[in-house]
């Protein structure tokens, strides 16, 4: 059976919630052209006037099979939650506002993130991320394989964790994640290497020989972890 496709969850959308859906919109790695098939995620947003439980009712067809064909279910907000929620979610503001490609409708673009937010949260994700991937390197042992599916799930969020960075310092991060992570790598002094390594490997491009892969996982913990003391210090000056 043929997988729901954008333009059909779109077109669902439209017949469920009529003059209440307000905008359909596609973010992160494939709004960015940074997709990867079976490894990354198609992230939709989803924008409505009000959102009564007869809303959700007619809307769950469509997102039911949306989810069914393997993506994430779409994050669906009213117009004032869109508008009054770039304080506690920043980094996913600014990710969406930046990397996103309009499927229906407006994005209402007069959002606006505050810096102030913005490290706020940048300094806390980027903490989680680490004690995150610490974990579950401990629990995986030396199992290569466990621990590459590690490096991989890790280097989507620190992708966002960089490109927060970046803007942070009102920089314009690069959308290719090599770039952005050399780019990076240089603003804190880091080794980008363990980031790339990652990056190539889920391309495809430069797999990381199961003999190497303890290794990357360390340096990629130790750059992590600088990051994260950059960012501690940045927040004290």
């Amino acid at each position: 059976m043929a997988k729901m496709t954008l333009d059909e969850l779109v077109q669902q959308l439209r017949a469920a919630l009529g003059a209440e859906l307000q905008a359909v919109i596609l973010y992160g790695s494939a709004a960015a052209g940074e997709h990867l098939p079976k490894k990354s995620d198609l992230n939709v947003l989803v924008l409505v006037q009000s959102l009564a439980a007869e809303a959700i009712t007619k809307a769950s067809a469509a997102v039911r099979a949306w989810v069914e064909a393997d993506n994430p279910a779409p994050m669906v907000l009213t117009l004032d939650e869109w508008h009054g929620s770039s304080d506690i979610f920043p980094m996913e503001y600014a990710d969406i506002l930046e990397r996103h490609r309009v499927l229906f409708g407006d994005l209402r673009t007069d959002v606006r993130v505050d810096p102030k937010n913005l490290r706020l949260q940048l300094e806390k994700e980027a903490m989680s991320a680490l004690l995150q991937l610490r974990r579950g390197a401990l629990a995986a042992g030396n199992d290569p394989k466990t621990q590459l599916a590690l490096l991989e799930t890790a280097s989507s969020t620190v992708m966002v964790i960089f490109r927060a960075l970046l803007r942070l310092k009102v920089e314009e991060p690069p959308r290719d994640y090599v770039e952005l992570s050399k780019k990076v790598a240089a603003a804190t002094s880091i080794d980008a290497t363990p980031f790339v390594q990652v990056v190539w490997h889920k391309r495809s491009e430069q797999l990381i020989h199961p003999a190497e892969v303890s290794g990357v996982l360390s340096r990629y913990l130790a750059g992590l972890g600088q990051v994260v003391r950059y960012l501690d210090r940045y927040a004290s000056s």
